[in-house]
């Protein structure tokens, strides 16, 4: 038999532990034989970020930009008896946030629906497809520990050096603090994965944020998704027979136990889909 010819590599990023087993176990057996496999090759296993200081983890994500497909194997994040370990030169960030980052894609998590295992919802259907902003947030974000009694505020200083500031808070005494941030390209362009899927899917998208509490941050998301969608989205969605739904985040989740399934449900943070 004729092995299928690529004429574009697939870029290879292999992973820690088992995963670099199974991965090469599914080329060996199921990849090899029928397929002239041609891959640009990085290896993402903990002990190799550490010797590149993780340099290799970015070239990986280039090279995907460059290629536009890509497999990942899972990787290690290390915490602090990981860096123990391996004897680490740091606590390496996180390959997953890192590449898509650089990717500035949108995670698409649609489940697979096999007979005889049944879900864990009974009333659930159909399945349902988590979309995930795959930008900023925790994964972004920028920590201090507070070792004292102090002031931390929020500080943006334009081109022309002119300061804004808010106060985070007044403490006294330790505590920890996170600022997080995003970009509206990126919200944008996740937004416009969402609608486009939802269109090729032929599917309903609901999205939900906290907008009642974060009434800035939140609320550009849910703002960015509005215009978005009324501008171009509005009338192929209705002629597509499709609905676009906003509500809470606390409306989705008792939404969503009482659903059959069958949507899409955009998440703007990682911590949304736990």
């Amino acid at each position: 038999m004729e092995k299928i010819r690529m004429t574009t590599p697939l870029v290879e990023m292999d992973g820690d532990e088992m995963t670099r087993i199974l991965w090469q176990m599914i080329k060996d057996e199921l990849l090899l034989p029928f397929i002239d496999l041609k891959t640009e090759y990085y290896d993402l296993g903990l002990e190799h970020r550490n010797e590149t200081n993780d340099q290799v983890t970015f070239d990986s994500a280039e090279a995907t930009k460059k290629y536009g497909v890509a497999v990942k194997c899972a990787t290690i994040t290390p915490n602090a008896a990981r860096v123990k370990e391996y004897n680490l030169k740091e606590m390496w960030k996180s390959p997953n946030g890192t590449i898509r980052a650089i990717l500035d894609g949108t995670v698409f998590r649609a489940p697979i629906v096999v007979k005889g295992i049944e879900p864990c919802v009974k009333n659930w259907k159909k399945p349902i497809t988590i979309a995930r902003h795959a930008y900023g947030d925790v994964y972004k974000a920028t920590e201090m520990k507070i070792p004292a009694a102090g002031k931390a505020e929020l500080v943006y200083t334009n081109e022309k050096g002119e300061e804004v500031r808010e106060l985070i808070h007044n403490f006294t005494g330790a505590g920890v603090i996170q600022g997080q941030h995003n970009i509206c390209d990126s919200i944008e362009s996740f937004a416009r994965s969402c609608f486009n899927y939802a269109l090729d899917t032929k599917q309903d998208l609901w999205f939900a944020t906290k907008d009642t509490i974060s009434k800035k941050y939140d609320h550009t998301f849910k703002d960015i998704f509005n215009e978005i969608f009324e501008k171009d989205y509005a009338d192929k969605f209705k002629e597509a027979g499709i609905v676009y739904f906003y509500t809470l985040i606390d409306d989705a989740v008792a939404r969503i136990m009482k659903a059959e399934g069958g949507f899409i449900w955009a998440c703007k943070t990682m911590m949304e889909t736990l």
